[in-house]
């Protein structure tokens, strides 16, 4: 009785990893790449310069320093780096500084968060130079236990 329950049960367990196998394979995106055609990776005309959380750390609170937070208006009510501007805003143009050679420092939620990529890039192009971004975002900035503030 054993014996036939076990038949039974690896009988069963074999079906479901077949049907899974067969439905993968009709399947198109199923694949990495989602089925599109083969392409080379986008290339950006303007390279980030990082900056790191102790480097940003020596920033906060200095005169001609300008921090950009570039998360959600729920992540940023959360708490948020202390002086920090909050940067989604519909003419966020208004928000830069007149000095294009200030220090920007841009960041996001965290290395997985691409947003203050995005925004520092869209400042870039702009003309200003002193832009930085900070990957590790807020949540690094949190799990390290550096000052925020909360508006």
């Amino acid at each position: 009785m054993v014996e036939a329950n076990k038949r039974i049960i690896m009988n069963k367990v074999l079906g479901i990893i077949i049907l899974t196998f067969f439905l993968a394979a009709l399947s198109p995106n199923s694949f990495a790449g989602g089925g599109s055609d083969m392409a080379p990776a986008k290339h950006h005309e303007f390279q980030l310069n990082h900056i790191t959380m102790v480097e940003a750390e020596t920033l906060v609170g200095k005169e001609g320093v300008y921090f950009f937070d570039v998360n959600t208006l729920e992540l940023w009510a959360e708490g948020y780096i202390p002086g920090a501007i909050y940067f989604n805003v519909r003419d966020w143009k208004k928000i830069l500084p007149e000095n294009k050679d200030a220090v920007m420092v841009f960041y996001c939620a965290n290395r997985l968060c691409n947003a203050s990529e995005i925004a520092a890039r869209a400042v870039m192009k702009l003309g200003y130079t002193g832009v930085r971004q900070m990957p590790d975002g807020i949540y690094g900035w949190r799990l390290s236990n550096r000052q925020t503030e909360r508006p």
